[in-house]
């Protein structure tokens, strides 16, 4: 069992000292009908008692704010919560891990004791993130002169030139990285909150529509309305709190490439930030790729998930394809992946889900379909046929892998206690 470090001259010193012990959900659906001051309010007070907490004894807030969010401030107010610190930071997929570590720094700085971190966002009936919907209008400013000016206006246009080069480089094939798909909805069939619960094949993949080259339609994220959030105290007081501790071992928050609005600029483009981002997380967690128990990768479409794996070295770059498509990352292989489904079928959330599914893992506790006992917790039968379980076997160890775009990306390791 990795140890805690006492070197209080490095991050490594941070090791077990913090954890999550509330995550907290709505459902994830099209079309809410709510607004997402509604969604976070709701998922804030899920995480809350979730953790065996009132109101009162959260005293931080930070929010991913972007597209339709509402501020921290107001959801705040709305669940009782008055606070000390808040801020609502505006980012990519990558804010979640590193929104942890602002959480870990202010209880280390004593400016809070316990933070909440939430998103909320109607993805898909309001600001969805491939450039349609209820808020599509928008002006030609800021970062988009460097990409919709050029036709990159979705992520997937933006994105694909990246997994476009990896094929040419390293020969992956589009049915390698279909798995990805395949693998998360058969996850997905066993998780009853997911949106798609549907098991797809490889061939089902690469026989729906192409949306841009080389992406088909079901290499890509399920647009939802949720909330979602998280809970960070320290570990001292998550011994007081309702569920079995998860330990943060190490963040990384919002590591980049030397550039990231043209991140092609300084190849190669088939390179990601995880490997610059490796090099911090995996001496400050005290652990290596080999001794993860499962992970979360980003599955915004399934190459980025193939992407992250490959360069924070749980394969050999160029060898992605193969990671992701032998069985490795399937529950009953060796490090399954998104085990709730991922952003490809369970929700998205900008990888607020993928945290709270390993929250669950770590503590052998994932809400699928096996009984409950007399004593209110599941039996797991480790079945993972559609409809069984989804829980990972005597896990101990996680990691979730962040991504806002190939330039940028954050990760957490976290474990048991």
């Amino acid at each position: 069992m990795p140890m805690p470090d006492t070197d209080t001259t490095s991050p490594k010193f941070l090791r077990d000292k913090y954890a999550i012990v509330g995550v907290g959900e709505t459902t994830y659906t099209r079309g809410s009908g709510v607004t997402t001051r509604k969604l976070g309010s709701w998922a804030v007070r899920n995480a809350i008692e979730d953790a065996g907490l009132k109101p009162s004894d959260v005293d931080g807030v930070l929010s991913y704010q972007s597209g339709d969010s509402t501020f921290g401030t107001f959801i705040a107010g709305d669940v009782g919560i008055r606070p000390n610190f808040y801020m609502d930071v505006f980012g990519g997929g990558s804010s979640t891990e590193a929104l942890v570590g602002m959480a870990i720094g202010l209880i280390e700085a004593g400016m809070c004791k316990c933070v909440v971190i939430f998103r909320a966002m109607n993805g898909f009936s309001q600001v969805r993130i491939g450039g349609t919907g209820a808020r599509a209008a928008a002006p030609v400013l800021g970062d988009a002169l460097h990409g919709r000016a050029y036709g990159w206006q979705s992520a997937g246009q933006m994105f694909s030139p990246t997994f476009m080069r990896h094929m040419y480089d390293y020969g992956t094939r589009p049915e390698q990285v279909a798995h990805v798909k395949h693998f998360h909805s058969c996850h997905a069939s066993n998780n009853p909150k997911a949106y798609y619960k549907r098991r797809f094949s490889v061939d089902d993949v690469l026989n729906s529509r192409i949306i841009c080259k080389p992406l088909h339609l079901l290499d890509c994220c399920v647009e939802t309305d949720n909330g979602t959030a998280l809970i960070v105290t320290s570990a001292d007081r998550a011994r007081d709190c309702r569920h079995h501790p998860v330990l943060i071992r190490g963040v990384v928050g919002r590591c980049s490439k030397p550039r990231t609005d043209m991140h092609y600029q300084h190849g190669p483009i088939s390179t990601v930030a995880g490997h610059y981002a490796k090099d911090i997380l995996w001496p400050n967690a005290g652990v290596g790729p080999e001794d993860i128990d499962l992970t979360g990768s980003y599955d915004a479409f399934t190459f980025t998930t193939m992407l992250q794996l490959e360069d924070y070295g749980f394969c050999k770059k160029g060898e992605g394809g193969d990671y992701v498509s032998n069985g490795t990352i399937r529950l009953g292989g060796k490090r399954p992946n998104n085990t709730s489904g991922g952003h490809l079928c369970e929700g998205y959330t900008h990888g607020v889900n993928m945290v709270v599914e390993n929250v669950r893992q770590l503590r052998h506790d994932a809400d699928d379909s096996c009984p409950v006992g007399q004593d209110g917790k599941r039996q797991h039968t480790y079945d993972y046929s559609e409809g069984g379980c989804r829980q990972v076997k005597d896990c101990e160890l996680s990691a979730n892998l962040g991504w806002a775009n190939p330039g940028t990306g954050s990760a957490m390791v976290m474990r048991r206690g």
